[in-house]
């Protein structure tokens, strides 16, 4: 038999670990609930603001949209001078312009007739900011933009998909852009 006798008085400390991590996991479980919490109501304070409103930018007054704003109605913007902040390039349009990754689909940005001459390009990838103004999209625009020799048949027929369009009077990119 085995002899016990050093081990009287002692007491197993399995119970009492057992204790103390269920005491601890509770704790922590309650402890995350609060974060939980917090990150909730933050959220909620974020998503109720509205980034729509006139800016200056430097060229004169112009309206912060978002892609929602474009979503919801271009037409309501037709005439006015707009800004998109902070968006994607996706493509380029000859030598005429680009198309802006919004999650509704491209929108397409001609620049004007100055950045045109002072040959300002735009690198696919870039996050750009453009400012300028609202146009509806016409037969008569993408002929005249092929005319001139600044877009090929293909962007031709793409372009004229498009239903609006920003005249672009000035492109800001993000650091380590590809525009002016």
């Amino acid at each position: 038999m085995v002899d016990k006798a050093s081990r009287r008085g002692a007491v197993d400390p399995g119970v009492l670990l057992m204790v103390a991590a269920f005491a601890v996991i509770g704790f922590f479980l309650y402890w995350l609930q609060g974060q939980a919490a917090e990150e909730r109501a933050v959220s909620i304070v974020e998503d109720t603001t509205s980034t729509t409103g006139t800016v200056d930018t430097g060229a004169g007054n112009a309206t912060a949209i978002t892609p929602a704003d474009i979503q919801a109605g271009a037409d309501t913007f037709v005439g006015q001078t707009v800004r998109l902040a902070s968006i994607q390039v996706a493509g380029t349009l000859g030598q005429q312009g680009f198309w802006l990754d919004l999650p509704t689909g491209p929108f397409l940005v001609a620049l004007s007739s100055s950045m045109i001459a002072d040959s300002t390009v735009v690198s696919p990838g870039r996050t750009v900011t453009v400012t300028g103004t609202m146009t509806a999209m016409s037969d008569s625009v993408t002929t005249s933009w092929f005319e001139a020799g600044r877009i090929g048949e293909g962007d031709q027929l793409a372009a004229s998909f498009a239903s609006h369009f920003i005249e672009a009077s000035r492109i800001e990119t993000a650091p380590g852009g590809g525009g002016r």
